[in-house]
């Protein structure tokens, strides 16, 4: 038995932080949409010196395992700096 707090499916908030780059935007939400598809909303806040950004990615997750491996994928890139 695995423990969980959530109860699937539900719309998961994945906080997603990088530098502030093309190229850490594209990454996150290029994994992401890889797992969930193009069905995903998400919003972006700058630093207060506008050196990293936040991405919040909603997503619609259907199980564990695949809230695991996207935030597995996540963390292994080059330009994620933290997932929460």
């Amino acid at each position: 038995m695995t423990d969980t707090l959530l109860k699937f499916p539900c719309d998961l908030p994945i906080k997603v932080f990088g530098r502030n780059e093309a190229a850490f935007r594209e990454a996150a939400l290029g994994i992401v949409r890889a797992h969930y598809g193009e069905a995903i909303r998400f919003s972006e806040q700058e630093s207060r010196n506008g050196g990293y950004l936040s991405l919040t990615i909603t997503v619609r997750a259907e199980s564990r395992e695949t809230v695991d491996a996207v935030f597995q994928a996540l963390v292994d890139h080059e330009h994620v700096l933290m997932v929460l």
